[in-house]
Order: structure tokens, then sequence, then C-alpha cells
């Protein structure tokens, strides 16, 4: 009997194999970056569209594109290179629908300059249309972060750069400091996310995850499109911009320590609802729920707690050691906070972020040992408030501008 499961179980294992390459086969046929019908994987058209890759190149954790792919065989991933990120995108057509016509309207304009065969007015995006329009999204999220922090591409030094301790710290790499492009794989469920991130880093999560490769010296972020907000596509680019305005803040100058909560979720939650306040994210600890909501006029919300004198203080975020520690008036505060330094003082707030990152000490490592009393001098230097002066500024400016409902 013993025998007769053994060779039953082989010949099921066989029957798998069988089944399994038309699958991989038809799944290599679709990912051939000639068949895409936009750039068809000619060299001049993808260099026009900013295309360095359409797939066969390192990702993940000392990992490839084809290793996801055996990885993920179920998932028909379309990959992209551009100047600044790898991109693999698994997401099934879009249809367009009226309350978002003219967003994606406006952003087909732009990618029909550089890939003729592109239709502004098509009423469905194929999956190779939206793997370029996400590769031009992940590209515009660098724009505005460099926008947001005053900072050029040429500030930061080439590959694997030795810093000569004598001229301003920058990083090691060209890539706002990192050696790497910053990676981003976006698949359609839950579950295969989880395949992915346990595969990769032992994780059982189903939540998008950001994760640090020292081995290649790039930031990550997976996210798997199953929530309800992220299976709409105005939802997926603002989640996008949230983790990469996060990746890009802790990547800036090289990532060798994490600054304060409060600036990297206030950011994340500033260029998020830039794209739109219609859709969320809410970072959590790890196996933890984030308190969320669903109102898209933060505004008000932020008016109300200033006017009962709810609203958390600055050196009450400040505090904050874990993605856990953030309730949703913190959520709210640190929004409102970065969103009125952003707006007050823009020059201002660039230079505080370029104090606290790439600290390094006398022998040239990274030093975060003070960085709390660095953080409360450059504060008051850039901005020339103590926190509780900053407290006061802050909710006169709210008051003012926030609407009541």
């Amino acid at each position: 009997m013993k025998l007769l499961n053994t060779i039953w179980l082989a010949a099921l294992a066989g029957a798998a194999l069988l089944l399994a390459a038309p699958l991989l086969a038809a799944q290599d046929k679709a990912n051939d970056p000639k068949s895409c019908p936009y750039c068809k994987g000619d060299p001049e058209l993808m260099k026009k569209a900013g295309i360095v890759n359409h797939g066969g190149f390192e990702f993940g954790k000392e990992d490839s594109t084809e290793k996801v792919d055996r990885l993920l065989a179920t998932c028909d991933i379309r990959w992209i290179e551009t100047a600044h990120f790898e991109l693999g995108f698994a997401l099934a057509p879009h249809k367009v629908k009226p309350e978002e016509k003219e967003k994606l309207r406006a952003e087909l304009t732009r990618l029909a300059e550089v890939l003729p065969g592109v239709d502004p007015k098509t009423k469905v995006i194929d999956v190779w249309l939206r793997t370029h329009l996400y590769a031009q999204r992940c590209e515009d999220t660098w724009k505005r972060w460099l926008e947001i922090f005053q900072v050029k591409e040429s500030d930061f030094p080439p590959k694997n750069n030795v810093w000569d301790r004598k001229s301003k710290f920058m990083g090691i790499g060209p890539y706002l400091g990192q050696n790497s492009k910053y990676e981003v794989l976006i698949v359609p469920s839950e579950a295969t996310l989880q395949q992915f991130l346990q595969a990769q880093w032992g994780l059982l999560v189903k939540k998008t995850q950001r994760w640090n490769l020292p081995s290649k010296d790039t930031l990550s972020v997976a996210i798997g499109a199953g929530q309800e907000n992220l299976r709409e596509d105005e939802g997926m680019h603002g989640h996008l911009a949230f983790n990469l305005a996060i990746n890009l803040l802790d990547g800036f100058k090289h990532y060798s320590y994490d600054t304060p909560i409060w600036l990297r979720e206030g950011l994340a939650h500033v260029m998020e609802r830039e794209i739109s306040p219609k859709y969320n994210s809410f970072d959590s600890a790890e196996g933890g729920t984030a308190e969320m909501t669903r109102k898209s006029k933060w505004e008000p919300e932020v008016r109300k707690l200033a006017s009962a004198g709810k609203l958390p203080r600055l050196a009450e975020v400040l505090s904050m050691k874990e993605y856990s520690d953030l309730t949703l008036p913190r959520h709210y505060a640190v929004w409102s906070m970065t969103d009125f330094l952003i707006k007050t003082k823009p020059a201002e707030y660039a230079r505080f972020n370029d104090a606290l990152h790439g600290i390094v000490d006398a022998e040239g490592f990274a030093d975060s040992s003070n960085l709390l009393d660095i953080h409360r001098e450059k504060f008051r230097e850039m901005f020339g408030w103590s926190y509780a002066d900053f407290d006061r500024v802050w909710v006169e400016w709210v008051l003012a501008n926030y609407a009541a409902q």
C-alpha cells in the first residue's frame, strides 16, 4: 500500500508539472517586452519613455525578476525599470470610471507624448498600459519629493562613494544617497502578497510591507490590492505615493537610522492626500491594527481638536517610538503639522530634514545617538520656534485656514 501511495503521489506531481508548463510558457510570452503594444521592446521608444529595462533585472532579497515570476507562477507580472525605480506590476485591466476620466486622461496624455500608441481617451486601460502608467506615477512621486526637499539629483554622489570627510555627507550612492533603485511590487491579492513576503523575509502579514535590502542598498515596498481602497485605481495611486514618500525619506542621505515617526507619517499623508483625499493609508506596527477613518475631509477634524484644546502637540508626537503609537488624532496632527510647514515654511522644512539625515560622527559612521537633541536644536534654528511656540502658531494657523466642515 505504501508503494502504491508513493507511485500515485509521483503521478500527481508529474501531472501538476505538465499543467504548470503551459501556464509558465504563456506567462513568459505575455511578459515578453516585445509583446508590449506601446514600446514593443524597442530601445529608442523605451529610451524616449524613460524605460531602462522591461524585465530581467535583480529584484528582492538577492533575487531576480525571473525567480519572482517562478515563485508567483499564477501572477502575471509586467516588469519595468525606470531612472529611479524597479517596478513589478500585476493588476488587471482597468475600466475608466466617469469620475476619474479627467485625471486619467491627463496622465495618459503625458504618456502619449513618449509612447505614440497610447490613446488618452481609452475606456479600458490594459495591463501593459497600466504598467507604464504606474511607472510614470513612481517617477512623478520622485519629482514631487525632490521639489519638497529642495534637492537635485546632482546633489548625490556616484555609486559606492567613499566620503572624503570634507564635503557635505550626502550618502553613498546616486538614489538620494542609496546605491540602488527603489523597488516596488504591486500584486492583485493579499494571498499573493503574503506568499511573496513569506518567501522573501519569512513574514506572515498580508498588509503592505516596506523593507530595507542592505545587500543591494535599497528600499522596497510590496503591495497587495486585496483591501477595498486598493481595488480603486485612485486609492492604489495614493497608497503607492504614501509608501514611496517614506522610503525616499528613509533613503535620504542613506538609510542608516530611523528619523522620527511624525516626520515620516506626516509627509506620507501629505503626498497621498495631494493625489486624492478620498482614500487614506495608515501605518501600524507589525501584527497590529491601525486606527483609521473613512473621512476624506481632515481639516474639520483637526479644527475641532484645536478648538477643544485636544490637538496632540509636537512634543507628544515626537515621543512616539512605534507606529502602534499613532492614534487617529495623532495621524491628523502629523499630517496637519507637515501641511502647515510645507505651505508656510517650505525652505525651512527642507533644511530641517536635511539636518536630521546623514548625521555622521568624526570617523564617518552614521550616528543618531543625539537625534532628539539635534531635532530640538535644529527646529529652533531653522524655524525660530521652541516646541511650545510652534504649537501655538500652528493651532492659530489651523483655526484661520481650515474650514469647520
